[in-house]
């Protein structure tokens, strides 16, 4: 099977997920070095009971709802389907994080997951480098790849009015929060509001990222590919469920990380809810995928569909997705 997101990257004989340079990318450096600089030299003197509670209310909600649901497993991934109004917001969420626009996180994306799935890669997408150097270059700099595969966005993302407004506003979208917070709480909200929850969000990602390319907890194997998900089972719940992530290199299509007993997944908790409510359908878990002869359980020998068989299954019938979908 093939991950939704590399249809997007259309690669030709001489694409390589190897040869390329690192340059330092200004916009993305400014940007996250500048809320970080607020983040450190205010947060101290701004602190408050109500401020740090703003803080963890907008990082749970713009992480959990606009990130891991919004971003990554509806809108990268496709794992489920939900009317536009709803795609939308979940999508504006994931936008507050800081991080890019709907289409900037796409390609972000999708070029690393097309890299980690060669047989080499080059050792940014790897995590290969020590730990200072790799948050810097994640954090300031951009691979600029010899031989990139071409990069298309369907059309049904790409024509959207509302997502190309955001990917080009999308560090102004803090701008009106900034405003209301200011008018309800003063600085202090503003700061631990705006730059501290970004600085917090944008490093923890990096972190997460890093450690889920690196570690032992690797119960899925997929062949052939140069870099394998780790499983942080003591992170799922801050995660919102993202570091069950051999279990999503296993099965990148699945709306639910946590596939099996006793791995709580907070994103698939919502994304149920959702469904439940009426506002998702065509949610996928790994026993509705296709088989993939390259996946296998780490020490067993790849058995293609008769693993399919045996692979988690889904929980319940999965609606069929509709055209109303973002």
């Amino acid at each position: 099977m093939t991950c939704f997101s590399t249809y997007r990257m259309i690669a030709d004989e001489d694409s390589s997920a190897v040869t390329g340079r690192l340059a330092w990318s200004p916009a993305k450096s400014l940007w996250i070095s500048a809320m970080t600089g607020l983040a450190l030299a205010f947060a101290p003197i701004t602190a408050s009971w109500d401020a740090v509670g703003l803080f963890l209310v907008t990082t749970i909600i713009t992480l959990w709802a606009g990130h891991s649901v919004g971003m990554h497993r509806l809108i990268v991934h496709r794992s489920f389907f939900a009317p536009v109004w709803v795609a939308r917001i979940l999508v504006y969420l994931g936008t507050l994080v800081g991080m890019a626009g709907p289409f900037g996180m796409i390609r972000i994306h999708d070029t690393r997951d097309w890299a980690q799935r060669q047989s080499a890669c080059h050792d940014l997408f790897a995590h290969r480098y020590g730990f200072l150097k790799d948050a810097f270059l994640q954090m300031h700099c951009a691979l600029h790849l010899d031989h990139p595969p071409a990069f298309v966005i369907e059309p049904k993302i790409r024509d959207d009015r509302f997502y190309r407004f955001l990917d080009r506003t999308w560090m102004l979208q803090q701008l009106p929060w900034a405003l209301l917070f200011y008018a309800v709480g003063g600085w202090s909200w503003v700061i631990w509001g705006i730059p501290v929850r970004i600085a917090v969000s944008l490093t923890g990602h990096w972190l997460v990222v890093r450690f889920t390319h690196h570690g032992t907890d690797r119960p899925w194997q997929v062949d052939g590919a140069a870099v394998q998900g780790v499983n942080i089972g003591p992170l799922s719940l801050i995660t919102f469920g993202e570091s069950w992530h051999s279990n999503h290199h296993a099965y990148p299509e699945s709306a639910r990380m946590g596939i099996e007993p006793g791995q709580p997944d907070p994103g698939w908790w919502l994304i149920r809810s959702l469904q439940l409510l009426g506002l998702a359908h065509g949610v996928k878990q790994p026993g509705d995928l296709a088989p993939r002869s390259e996946l296998r359980r780490a020490g067993l020998q790849s058995q293609g569909q008769t693993l399919a068989r045996n692979r988690p299954a889904a929980a319940g019938p999965v609606p069929t997705a509709g055209g109303d979908s973002a």
